[in-house]
């Protein structure tokens, strides 16, 4: 994979729940993270008291985090009552030259800041709240 552009990673939110989405914001600083935590069926008749995991088991999740400025007033006030309602919509992270990350997301935290001669920027922070899917571009 070739150098890419941060400012070409792209957040989008299905905005009513009929599967369009629309680009809320650039992000330029951010950080997905996909995780699964394994099941440890370790016991006293583990081989040498080694660690055992069971494959195909535990919990996967993936996090968002990120900082930008909003594309527009209407983008801003998506987010906003996301947030302040608790709603869980699908979200598409858009990851240039590699592909899309796809599915719900809880809006876990968002922040305000800016500097007295400068526009409003935001920090976001989303974590997964159902199966996810990649597609690559």
């Amino acid at each position: 994979m070739a150098a890419q552009k941060g400012k070409d990673l792209l957040l989008k939110v299905d905005t009513t729940g009929a599967g369009v989405y629309a680009t809320v914001a650039g992000l330029r600083s951010r950080r997905l993270a996909f995780n699964a935590e394994a099941a440890d069926v370790t016991d006293s008749e583990s081989a040498g008291r080694w660690r055992e995991l069971l494959a195909g088991t535990g919990v996967r999740r993936a996090s968002l985090s990120g900082s930008g400025i909003f594309r527009d007033a209407a983008a801003d006030a998506t987010v906003r009552g996301l947030f302040f309602d608790g709603t869980i919509r699908n979200w598409q992270v858009v990851i240039p030259d590699f592909g899309s990350v796809t599915g719900p997301f809880h809006v876990s935290g968002l922040e305000y800041g800016g500097e007295h001669d400068g526009e409003v920027t935001f920090e976001i922070a989303l974590e997964s709240a159902g199966a996810l899917a990649f597609s690559a571009l």
